[in-house]
């Protein structure tokens, strides 16, 4: 029987040790300043992008992963005798799904799967981890897959976002939204739904007290959930996601909490001091 690899693009954020304990490969995106381009965590740091942006005022561009880069990830797994599972970021806001399918369709029928996650980072990453333990306990492709597009429809985010200049540079909120949000300290939360970035919830005040609301949701709610695993992610934001994960700890049975780094692309679209909170409903 072959081996199933499991493969994800860099919005997945996975750290290091979840990338090396389940032997997954990441494909990552780019992330273009001007007429540079750079490999989203390999040729460039979440750091170098802050660096860049507080220097220029102008936030960089990220690019999908071109079909040729996803036919030569695919092809290094099954030309060693492994089939793939390649669960991607959201479909409707990147054109990375559809260059994995270009690739898919390049090689033997059969060797690649590919999965839209409709996700992005925590909620992505959530999904990713859910299937690679599958795999892992013995649970066979198309089992995992039917899991994945079962669940995927279920999983939540909450992004608590700190600052608009970000959002606003990245043409997301006008001038004037910015400029008045700033003021009143307004502290936008998102959510992903079918796929897309949406505005849920703002909340007005200090960046703990949006923290303590967005918290109090998420116990208010707690009937609803399955707490076996929750994703929190940060760009740096250590103190918000430890306050969350305390708060967890405290206040509901959530059995494992994985805390992960927003990497280059997240960041460049939320900024610093962003976190999020992602979990299963029942």
């Amino acid at each position: 029987m072959a081996n199933i690899r499991v493969f994800a693009d860099s919005v997945s954020d996975l750290p290091q040790e979840w990338v090396r304990r389940y032997g997954i490969t990441i494909v990552p995106l780019y992330i273009i300043f001007g007429e540079q381009s750079f490999r989203d965590g390999i040729d460039i740091t979440t750091d170098d992008i802050y660096r860049r942006v507080d220097e220029s005022g102008v936030l960089p561009r990220t690019a999908a992963p071109s079909p040729n880069d996803f036919v030569e990830a695919f092809r290094a797994a099954t030309e060693g005798g492994d089939q793939v599972l390649y669960i991607s970021m959201s479909a409707r806001v990147s054109s990375t799904y559809q260059n994995a399918i270009i690739a898919m369709e390049e090689l033997p029928e059969g060797l690649v799967t590919v999965i839209d996650s409709t996700h992005l980072s925590a909620s992505y990453a959530m999904l990713v981890i859910m299937a690679a333990r599958m795999l892992e306990q013995g649970d066979s492709l198309a089992e995992t897959v039917s899991a994945i597009e079962e669940r995927k429809a279920r999983v939540e985010i909450d992004i608590l976002i700190d600052r608009l200049d970000y959002l606003h540079k990245g043409g997301r909120v006008s001038s004037i939204q910015s400029m008045i949000g700033s003021m009143l300290q307004i502290r936008p939360v998102l959510g992903i739904k079918n796929g897309l970035i949406i505005s849920t919830r703002k909340y007005r005040g200090k960046t703990q007290k949006a923290l303590e609301n967005v918290m109090k949701n998420v116990v208010d709610n707690m009937g609803s959930l399955d707490l076996k695993l929750v994703v929190i992610a940060q760009t740096v934001a250590e103190k918000s996601a430890d306050y969350i994960r305390t708060y967890l700890l405290e206040h509901t049975d959530v059995q494992e909490i994985i805390v992960i780094e927003g990497g280059c692309t997240i960041c460049s679209h939320t900024g610093p001091n962003t976190v999020a909170i992602s979990y299963l409903k029942k």
